[in-house]
């Protein structure tokens, strides 16, 4: 099993952290976060990994060389030259899932407790579904839209009262929060926009007027972003308790 794991952001919000070290090598009891993600990933079965890199991208470099790359094939996805954003990051990478196999999409500041593995099995079970993501029912000025059948047909920003919809159906619309983790099948990538620097959901919601997406819920569980300074305390707890197998 695969991941691309998005490590090259620049961080703003975690300012002064990450004034000279990429946000993702931001540590949460004395543990970088992409660590936490690499870790959450093996123990579901992911075993090859790329990482996309741009702020201070030659220590996320250094980093896994010193961890010997967590006994596995890891490869970094190089964006120092030009930072693509979520979807042009995905199509740069998009070589490294030609095996035809669903692969995992996780943000390296986020921590959670999803089951991983029941994702990428709902994932499995639907055929038709070009991406499934992670989503939770909380309060979140930017949401998609899933129909009663966990379509995705649309998102909407509260903060500035703009609402897409890629689908018009009877019925209501569950406004739903992305938990920054998604299983994605290869069929979806030849279905990207053809430009270097776009945002990877917008392009969802554009290809959801034509295919099936479906959200994963988790309303139970927790996830956590821990680019924000006020969640990073709230983060390490999480996180030890997800690495002491006692979450």
């Amino acid at each position: 099993m695969k991941a691309l794991i998005f490590a090259a952001g620049l961080g703003t919000r975690l300012r002064p952290f990450t004034d000279h070290c990429p946000k993702a090598l931001v540590e949460l009891n004395g543990v970088p976060m992409l660590e936490i993600v690499i870790k959450r990933l093996q123990a579901a079965g992911c075993t090859e990994f790329i990482i996309n890199i741009h702020h201070f991208g030659e220590q996320i470099i250094n980093f896994l060389a010193q961890k010997n790359h967590f006994g596995c094939r890891i490869i970094c996805s190089d964006e120092r030259g030009l930072l693509l954003d979520t979807g042009g990051g995905l199509r740069k990478a998009a070589w490294f899932f030609a095996d035809g196999q669903p692969f995992f999409i996780h943000n390296a500041d986020i921590i959670s407790d999803i089951d991983l593995s029941k994702m990428y099995q709902t994932h499995l079970s639907d055929p038709e579904a070009l991406a499934t993501l992670a989503v939770q029912a909380r309060e979140s000025s930017r949401c998609l839209l899933f129909d009663d059948d966990l379509r995705l047909s649309g998102r909407t920003n509260t903060s500035t009262g703009e609402t897409w919809l890629s689908r018009h159906k009877n019925g209501e619309l569950f406004h739903l929060a992305f938990s920054g983790i998604h299983v994605c099948s290869p069929r979806l990538l030849p279905l990207l926009p053809q430009q270097d620097v776009f945002s990877i959901m917008t392009a969802y919601v554009s290809i959801s007027e034509k295919y099936i997406l479906r959200a994963f819920r988790h309303d139970g569980g927790s996830v956590i972003d821990a680019g924000k300074p006020e969640n990073m305390a709230r983060a390490a707890a999480l996180a030890a308790l997800i690495l002491s197998d006692k979450k």
